[in-house]
């Protein structure tokens, strides 16, 4: 075997670029995922906002990335200076075909910023209610209650109305209820105050119905009570289905709309 050969071979320019490039690209690619790794532990043990995780992890890999792009363009050779300059023109044009887009990147920045909810809140926003998922670098992702995964972009969520119902930890469940003019006030107001016992349902502020309106067919109550967060839905549907069994136990009529007509002959 001519060793000699062999080594002239592999010492020609062309194959000694390619396989520097190779090297270059191999280790930049381990790098860029220890880096990445590394990041992923640092942010968990930081306070940052868990929401804020995937979209600082994302913009770094992509920073990264470019980089080991220009130190490969390098090696081969290639002007760097030159493909920043025009990259740079590319960028300006490319911003400018992607308004919406950026919108929403700045608009994930924003969100990061004045920290309007966090992950795992339970939120309305734009019409869509749900746990926050995460902020990514253009949308933000809820968890709807029937488990759908909603994303809205960046730009919308940083201009609409965002309700918070996690920040303070509690949550006021409010029923509206009707009864017949023949049922007895007090009476309606003990079942509605029954019908909300309940361990999960907090004592301060105390739960609370009163008479509150006269319709044209029935008379109008307000019944409310405080629990936390989590417990909403549950207290909600089991006060829901206690409300209608103490009616009919206790012979109180829900009325619904209805016209009476009376024929003089």
């Amino acid at each position: 075997m001519n060793w000699d050969a062999i080594f002239a071979f592999f010492q020609q320019p062309l194959l000694v670029t390619v396989f520097k490039v190779v090297i270059i690209a191999v280790i930049g690619t381990l790098l860029i995922r220890v880096i990445n790794r590394t990041l992923k532990k640092i942010l968990e043990k930081s306070k940052l906002e868990k929401a804020a995780h995937s979209l600082i992890r994302t913009l770094v890999k992509t920073v990264l990335y470019i980089l080991l792009g220009l130190i490969l363009a390098s090696s081969l050779g290639i002007d760097v200076t030159g493909i920043v300059a025009l990259a740079s023109v590319a960028t300006l044009a490319i911003s400018l075909a992607l308004q919406n887009m950026l919108a929403n990147v700045i608009g994930g920045f924003t969100l990061l910023y004045t920290h309007p909810f966090s992950a795992g809140d339970y939120v309305e926003i734009a019409g869509q209610s749900g746990s926050v998922k995460d902020v990514g670098i253009a949308y933000t992702r809820l968890t709807t209650v029937d488990n759908k995964l909603v994303s809205i972009p960046n730009s919308a969520v940083v201009s609409a109305e965002i309700v918070n119902y996690s920040v303070t930890g509690t949550r006021r469940v409010d029923w509206n209820i009707t009864a017949s003019y023949d049922s007895d006030p007090d009476k309606v107001v003990a079942a509605l105050l029954e019908a909300v016992e309940d361990d999960r349902v907090l004592a301060d502020p105390a739960p609370f119905a009163t008479l509150s309106g006269y319709g044209d067919s029935a008379i109008s109550y307000t019944l409310r009570v405080w629990v936390k967060t989590e417990d909403y839905w549950d207290v909600y549907h089991k006060a829901n289905r206690k409300i209608i069994d103490i009616f009919r136990r206790d012979g109180i009529e829900m009325t619904y709309p209805h016209l009476n007509v009376h024929l003089d002959k």
